[in-house]
């Protein structure tokens, strides 16, 4: 699930300050999630998917289809 995010990131050429900023936390407390050192709590996941418009069970790896839906 970490490398998916990190992933998604890279792929829209943003970095970990941006994303942190959009969830309003620290790049440092972001990074952890990227790395695996810290569990993404459930409301990080809810935020991200809607973020990238794809679903959590994406970001889980539960599915390796990565829907694009429209940002809310």
């Amino acid at each position: 699930m970490y490398k998916r995010i990190r992933d998604l990131r890279e792929d829209r050429d943003l970095n970990q300050t941006q994303v942190a900023k959009f969830l309003g936390m620290s790049q440092t407390g972001y990074s952890k999630y990227e790395t695996g050192e810290n569990d993404l709590p459930t409301w990080v996941l809810i935020k991200l998917a809607d973020f990238y418009g794809t679903s959590i069970d994406y970001l889980l790896e539960q599915t390796d289809t990565i829907t694009r839906y429209p940002k809310k």
